[in-house]
C-alpha cells in the first residue's frame, strides 16, 4: 500500500476527494475497533489484556491491527516495560484525546436517539 503524503495542498484535506489523506486517515480512524479502543482507552492508561477485556468481541488479531494503525496516526502512545514477561501499556497521545471529545459526541446521540432509529428500522423492514 502507497501512504499519501501531505504537501499542504488543500485537496488533500479533502474528505470528498477519493484520492485526499484525509479520507484516507478518516476511513482507518472511524472503524468500529479504532472508535471503541479510543473510547475504552478514555483517560486510562491499560494493557492489551485490559483493553480485550473492555472490548467485547474484539479479537486478538483487530486489538493489535487497530492498536498498531493507532500508535502509527499518533493517537495512542505505546510504552514496553523491560520485564521478563515484557510488559505493554497503551495511553491516548494528545491528538487521541481530543478525537475522544468527538467519539463522546457520537455516543452521546447514539444513547440519545437508539430508540428513535430502532423504531425507524421496524418501520423500514416491515414495510420493505
Amino acid at each position: 500500500m502507497v501512504t499519501k503524503q501531505f504537501s499542504g495542498v488543500r485537496d488533500e484535506a479533502d474528505l470528498r476527494r477519493a484520492d485526499s489523506l484525509a479520507r484516507e486517515i478518516f476511513s482507518d480512524v472511524a472503524n468500529k475497533w479504532a472508535l471503541l479502543i479510543i473510547e475504552a482507552l478514555g483517560d486510562d492508561t491499560l494493557r492489551f489484556s485490559e483493553l480485550r477485556d473492555e472490548i467485547d468481541g474484539i479479537s486478538h488479531k483487530m486489538l493489535t491491527q487497530n492498536l498498531r494503525m493507532l500508535e502509527r496516526y499518533g493517537l495512542l502512545e505505546r510504552t514496553v516495560y523491560p520485564t521478563v514477561p515484557p510488559r505493554v501499556e497503551y495511553t491516548l497521545a494528545v491528538p487521541g484525546r481530543a478525537l475522544r471529545k468527538t467519539i463522546e459526541g457520537l455516543c452521546d446521540w447514539t444513547h440519545h436517539y437508539l430508540g428513535d432509529i430502532e423504531e425507524s428500522r421496524r418501520r423500514f423492514d416491515t414495510h420493505a
